[in-house]
């Protein structure tokens, strides 16, 4: 596939992004607080909590912090999940 927008790359670069994360301090107990979150039914609030926070402070928190950017799409990426949990199967075969 040629991508117009280095979506390969930026893809690889999210994919290395989110597994440091699972190596940072707050995951070293086996479950990070976002499991617990999400367990306790607030998981999709969380995350768009968090999208909407990180947009904003891009620009301003660091100037145009790349990580910022990357945080969006990772919060993104977990609500992802969350919505596809609560998919019953006949929703899933569709997708």
């Amino acid at each position: 596939m040629e991508y117009r927008y280095n979506e390969n790359a930026l893809l690889a670069e999210l994919k290395d992004y989110v597994d440091k994360t699972y190596n940072e301090h707050y995951s070293q107990n086996k479950y990070q607080a976002t499991e617990f979150i999400i367990d306790a039914g607030h998981g999709e609030g969380f995350c768009i909590g968090n999208v909407m926070k990180y947009a904003q402070r891009y620009g301003k928190k660091n100037g145009k912090n790349r990580k910022d950017i990357l945080k969006v799409l990772h919060y993104a990426l977990i609500l992802l999940h969350i919505h596809d949990l609560s998919l019953d199967e006949a929703e899933k075969r569709v997708l």
